[in-house]
C-alpha cells in the first residue's frame, strides 16, 4: 500500500491529487495559490501534504511540445521537482501531461460545469488525470 500524489504545476496555481492507500484512484485536494515571491511556501505546502498523507512518491505534470521537445514549461518542472527534493526525501516522477488541462476542460465542459466554476477546478482536475495516468499505467505494467 501505497499513496502517490499528482501535481499540477502552473505559475499562478498547483493542483494536487493524491491516491487511495492501494494505488487505484486519484481524488483532488485543494489547489495551491502561488504567490509570486514566497515559492519556499509552495514546497513547505506540497511537503506538509507528502507527511499528512504518509506519501512515497510524487508525480509531476511534465509539459512536452507535441513534437516531444521539452520548453520553458517543461524545464519549470524539471526544476520545481529537483527543489522539491530538497524538501521532502519522496521519489519525485516527471509525467508527460501533454493534453491533461484540455482533456481536464473537456471533462468539466461535458459535465456542464460553469465557466466560472471549471477556472476553479481546472488545475485540480488536470492533477488528477495527471495522477490517474500514472495508477493506471502502473496497474498494468
Amino acid at each position: 500500500m501505497m499513496r502517490v500524489i499528482g501535481l499540477d504545476v502552473g505559475t499562478k496555481t498547483i493542483g494536487v491529487a493524491l491516491s487511495d492507500a492501494f494505488g487505484w484512484t486519484a481524488q483532488g485536494l485543494p489547489t495551491i495559490k502561488r504567490e509570486e515571491e514566497q515559492t519556499q511556501s509552495d514546497y513547505e505546502s506540497i511537503a506538509h501534504l507528502i507527511k499528512e498523507h504518509d506519501v512515497q512518491k510524487v508525480v509531476i505534470g511534465y509539459p512536452k511540445n507535441m513534437n516531444g521537445t521539452v520548453g520553458e514549461s517543461g524545464q519549470r518542472s524539471e526544476a520545481f521537482a529537483e527543489t522539491l527534493k530538497t524538501y521532502s526525501n519522496v521519489e519525485t516522477i516527471l509525467w508527460d501531461e501533454r493534453l491533461t488541462t484540455a482533456a481536464a476542460q473537456r471533462v468539466l465542459v461535458d459535465a456542464d460545469v460553469s465557466r466560472k466554476k471549471r477556472k476553479k477546478v481546472v488545475d485540480q482536475m488536470a492533477a488528477v488525470l495527471i495522477l490517474q495516468g500514472y495508477l493506471d499505467r502502473q496497474a498494468h505494467s
